[in-house]
């Protein structure tokens, strides 16, 4: 790289760190879900969409997949399983009523080409957005569409969910207390959640399937927490980082080509959000009815996706906490495993209908 090459390279990372600062802080400071995710990726995405070139070292990013793999293990609780144990046939109810509308919806923007198949189904799965992402761009989806239309669901989520906790319910929705960004840590238990997010990439390289970057450290950092092995530690300004890397590579995927489609899907894609956020407020209606659970409760456990920001939301309200997270962790887990075989038949069905 020559010396003119390389003065270019460090002026556009310095642009891209400077906007991505600007955008973050903007985000972080109306309390947005994500804020440290979705700011690094816009950023990116309106400089490469611009002609910008960025790149990372792809060891890097399988990393970084691996972290936020440890994060969502980290973030499920042991009494996740005794709860859907309790209300099982409830469970099984809500969690499939859930993904067969997220799943209806996007076989609807596929069969009318407003994206296409497999893009759609992933883009309405319900699940963690980051996972269905990292899902997504494995099973040959266009993920950075995919990315556009789970943090659009991410905000609209988040908002609707904030809107009735504070007014139809009356309850205040605030957010916690931030937690601190260098907090006293266990060398030992930071080593091994390290180890654990590492265990993905290795794998994912030794068997050269890329899903398994957060697949692994998913069921080995929920199998070690479970049995007493370690306690996932992951300080802010770690998943904070990992956020930020793994948003940059989402954004630099766009093209302006991507970008003028996803606008002008938007509409649509809006329309069909919030579409699935009514509906499933209808399901969280009939379930406070006829199960005699709190209309919060409901509403919160049957929100489609925005697990992290719903979590937060619960805690801060009288919602029936490990009721909310469990039915968001179960649905994320059938998502995992129905997401790949959906998104196979959907794209199967589209091809034959091409070749007639």
């Amino acid at each position: 790289m020559s010396k003119s090459d390389s003065g270019k390279s460090v002026r556009h990372w310095g642009l891209l760190i400077a906007l991505t600062i600007a955008m973050t802080g903007f985000l972080h400071a109306f309390n947005l879900p994500a804020a440290f995710l979705l700011g690094p990726m816009v950023s990116g995405l309106i400089l490469a969409a611009r002609g910008f070139k960025f790149a990372l070292p792809s060891p890097l990013v399988a990393f970084c997949q691996g972290i936020i793999g440890v994060m969502i293990a980290g973030g499920m609780p042991l009494t996740v399983f005794a709860e859907i144990a309790k209300d099982g046939f409830l469970f099984v109810g809500l969690v499939l009523a859930v993904v067969v509308l997220s799943f209806g919806i996007g076989w609807l923007l596929a069969k009318y080409q407003v994206l296409p198949g497999t893009t759609a189904i992933w883009g309405s799965s319900p699940g963690a957005a980051s996972a269905m992402v990292l899902m997504a761009e494995s099973a040959g989806a266009d993920f950075r569409l995919v990315a556009f239309m789970q943090y659009l669901r991410v905000l609209m989520v988040a908002a609707t969910a904030s809107l009735v906790a504070r007014f139809a319910v009356g309850q205040s929705g605030d957010l916690l207390r931030p937690e601190p960004w260098f907090p006293p840590l266990d060398a030992l238990n930071l080593i091994l959640t390290l180890a654990i997010a590492a265990c993905g990439p290795v794998l994912s390289r030794l068997l050269r399937r890329p899903s398994i970057n957060m697949l692994a450290p998913i069921i080995i950092g929920i199998a070690c927490h479970a049995a007493g092995l370690v306690a996932i530690t992951l300080p802010m300004w770690l998943l904070a980082s990992a956020y930020v890397l793994f948003g940059w590579n989402v954004g630099f995927r766009f093209t302006r080509e991507i970008v003028r489609h996803a606008l002008k899907a938007l509409p649509v894609l809006f329309l069909s959000i919030f579409t699935l956020i009514t509906l499933c407020g209808g399901i969280a209606l009939a379930v406070s009815h006829f199960a005699h659970i709190d209309l919060l409760t409901a509403y919160l456990a049957t929100s489609p996706g925005g697990a992290d920001s719903v979590a937060i939301i619960a805690a801060s309200s009288s919602a029936d906490k490990p009721f909310v997270l469990a039915m968001q962790m179960a649905r994320f887990i059938s998502v995992l495993f129905l997401g790949p075989i959906f998104s196979r038949f959907v794209a199967a069905q589209f091809d034959r209908r091409r070749h007639r």
